[in-house]
């Protein structure tokens, strides 16, 4: 970056108070946002996405946005991959002016509002408004993905090195327990619908909708306690695309970097099309009711809060990097063993959800606190729009690749085979990477257990 480069705060800096009040702070963004993750794209958009485009498919079976055959079976998972390829291109613009200009909270709150205002708008979606679903599908990822960027390059600032898996723990198990809470209060609206006087349809929009309120308000949270670290130079951030490759140059001075990013890439690729086409599994392949897939994603983000916590206790024992390749390990035993689920059968589908569970929220939160170790100081947003980059850039794969199975064969159930190889080979590139080593090509000092 040359004479160029915005080098911000030390990490962590300020008083012990100061800095646990912004932690407490950071960990409510996780908390606001999460239930979109949650009520929205794991629980109810994928099936209810699915029954508006097949309501308002031709008499194959297809629809047709922007005049593409498409299956109304995939149309969601196409969806989702399309959100991912748009988040691709805005975060890293979004990360460059973030670090360049010191005001990472007001592009915070843009995109966490665009997305929230998106999800409150699905409470529209009904009838056979499948492209209304679609964009604002496609609008609230994209800004989900944006604001994550933003939000995470704050960890190094606000936790030293050897705070930061226990932190990141934190934030993760925030987000599950807010979207657990919710969750419950969507199983009761679902469930007795009738009681409350709405039809099922509309006990749905009024879940997707929650999702956005909820999203927006708590979102005030961390925008009142985190603070932005002023940037010695205000020059303008207008220069995004030579800003991204003059990040990208960069990151080429530190491989092991980029080596961690290709094995998070893979194998959270495998984490997120969980996350999104579980539900449609469940219930297409499946066949489970709509209750039963709740209760399944209240078991996971329940056991969620204890994984992450639990996983950063043994990260404080064995250090995250081995954490991490044993939780792939389970990953890949829990997926494979979905493969073989009978269907109509819930009580597997709660084995299941709780294999996932109990591996979820650690291996994201620990694959966050690692990478923060293996940033420069003053590129956090910069490289965080890598790893965030990293989360989403090829987990339009997974999505497209399920959606294309499903076209081709007719069955959810083989598209969960590919799923097995993301953690595979996930595994063996993070095994590969000296972390160590790489910590220090970085700058940073090396914590006792990493």
């Amino acid at each position: 970056m040359g004479t160029d480069t915005v080098r911000a705060t030390p990490p962590a800096d300020g008083s012990a108070a100061e800095r646990r009040r912004e932690q407490r702070g950071w960990y409510f963004y996780d908390w606001a946002c999460s239930v979109y993750s949650t009520s929205v794209l794991t629980v109810f958009l994928g099936p209810y996405l699915t029954e508006v485009a097949k309501s308002a498919a031709d008499g194959d079976g297809y629809v047709h946005p922007l005049g593409v055959p498409v299956s109304a079976g995939s149309f969601f998972a196409y969806a989702v991959s399309a959100s991912v390829i748009l988040s691709v291109f805005v975060m890293p613009l979004a990360g460059a002016a973030a670090d360049r200009t010191g005001r990472k909270k007001p592009l915070l709150a843009v995109a966490a509002y665009l997305g929230a205002a998106a999800t409150a708008g699905m409470f529209f979606l009904d009838g056979d408004r499948y492209l209304l679903g679609g964009f604002l599908l496609i609008v609230a990822n994209a800004s989900l993905a944006v604001s994550m960027v933003l939000y995470n390059s704050y960890l190094p600032q606000i936790a030293p090195p050897e705070e930061r898996d226990a932190v990141s723990s934190r934030g993760w198990a925030f987000g599950y327990a807010a979207g657990a809470l919710v969750l419950v209060a969507n199983l009761v609206l679902f469930l007795a619908h009738d009681t409350f006087g709405v039809s099922e349809s509309t006990a749905v929009r009024i879940c997707l909708a929650s999702a956005g309120v909820w999203w927006g308000a708590f979102t005030l949270v961390p925008l009142r306690r985190l603070r932005d670290r002023a940037a010695p130079s205000t020059r303008a951030s207008a220069r995004g695309w030579r800003q991204l490759a003059s990040t990208v140059r960069d990151m080429r001075r530190h491989p092991h970097t980029l080596s961690f990013l290709l094995a998070y890439l893979v194998y959270n690729d495998g984490v997120q099309t969980v996350i999104s086409q579980a539900s449609v599994y469940g219930s297409e392949e499946l066949g489970l009711e709509q209750s039963t897939l709740i209760v399944a994603v209240l078991l996971v983000q329940v056991l969620a809060v204890v994984g992450a916590l639990a996983m950063g206790r043994l990260a404080r024992a064995y250090g995250a990097k081995r954490t991490i390749l044993g939780s792939l390990v389970a990953w890949t035993a829990t997926i494979g063993a979905g493969f073989f689920l009978p269907a109509g059968a819930p009580v597997w589908f709660f084995v299941l959800a709780a294999g996932i569970g109990l591996v979820l929220g650690g291996s994201q939160a620990l694959s966050r606190s690692l990478f923060s170790h293996l940033v420069p100081a003053g590129k956090e947003a910069e490289y965080f729009s890598a790893y965030e980059m990293s989360d989403r850039g090829m987990s339009w794969l997974g999505p497209l690749i399920f959606g294309l199975t499903y076209q081709l064969t007719g069955s959810y159930r083989d598209a969960i085979v590919s799923l097995v190889t993301f953690f595979v080979v996930g595994f063996v590139l993070l095994a590969r990477v000296p972390v160590r080593r790489a910590i220090r090509d970085a700058g940073n000092p090396v914590p006792d257990r990493i």
